[in-house]
């Protein structure tokens, strides 16, 4: 038997393997490496480019959403200007409501004229704005147009015409404040006690009998007000005519909140 001592050596080999754990580290850097190639080539090409293709990549890179499928505008000198999309002005309501109104009052104004009926008492309709709204003033003259003499009757006209204002009111949403002026002489008839206080709101509430005896509900009706000669439109002249009124304001839906 020969001796284990006589055996030759055994020799165990170790391969140590290099970069195992890098082994994707150069995928890495190539991914780079073409990313800056491209965009190289992207700036060098429109260098080369006139304005209007400049403009274009300029515009996409300020707002690529909208931009959206106009990148193709970008292909060919002859493509025209693509112009960001601007969000559209939204209008300011109350200039809305006020053009709203003055076409109301433009429209009263344009069929009282043309109305026979009203020729000796639509030169006596003032349509103006005010703090609350559109204000149509039915201004009183020499003639005792509106009401007749010291007494909140309405004549046969002025009942008619309170009526076709009613009906075009009543095609607005808006609320009516209806209001009742006197001049500054005392009211001389009557009972004790009754004053131009008493008489400019009757004559207030016969203003509004006649607007809602057509087509405007009554609902729309917001504050009836008498104020006598404490509201004068010529306060120089507190016995004038003009100082006897009826006030009508259509109210700023705004307001009514």
């Amino acid at each position: 038997m020969s001796n284990s001592n006589d055996l030759p050596p055994r020799i165990i080999k170790k391969v140590k393997k290099h970069g195992s754990h890098h082994g994707g580290a150069w995928k890495v850097a190539y991914a780079d490496f073409v990313t800056a190639m491209m965009a190289l080539f992207i700036v060098l090409w429109v260098l080369s480019q006139d304005q209007n293709v400049k403009q274009l990549v300029a515009n996409y890179f300020k707002n690529p959403i909208g931009f959206s499928n106009k990148g193709k505008s970008l292909i060919g000198a002859d493509s025209p200007t693509f112009k960001v999309p601007q969000k559209p002005a939204i209008p300011n309501s109350h200039e809305k409501e006020v053009e709203i109104l003055k076409a109301m009052g433009e429209k009263i104004l344009g069929e009282l004229s043309l109305d026979p009926t009203f020729k000796n008492i639509v030169g006596q309709i003032k349509i103006e704005f005010v703090k609350d709204g559109l204000k149509i003033e039915l201004l009183d003259s020499s003639k005792d147009l509106f009401f007749e003499i010291g007494t909140a009757k309405l004549t046969k006209e002025a009942e008619l015409l309170l009526r076709k204002i009613g009906d075009q009111l009543s095609k607005l949403p808006n609320k009516i404040i209806i209001e009742g002026h006197t001049d500054a002489r005392p009211y001389m008839g009557g009972s004790m006690g009754y004053t131009n206080f008493e008489l400019s709101a009757d004559r207030a509430n016969s203003a509004r009998r006649a607007l809602i005896s057509g087509e405007l509900s009554e609902k729309q009706i917001d504050q009836v007000r008498g104020y006598a000669d404490r509201r004068l439109r010529d306060p120089a002249h507190p016995y004038s005519f003009v100082n006897r009124r009826i006030s009508i304001i259509v109210k700023y839906l705004e307001d009514e909140k």
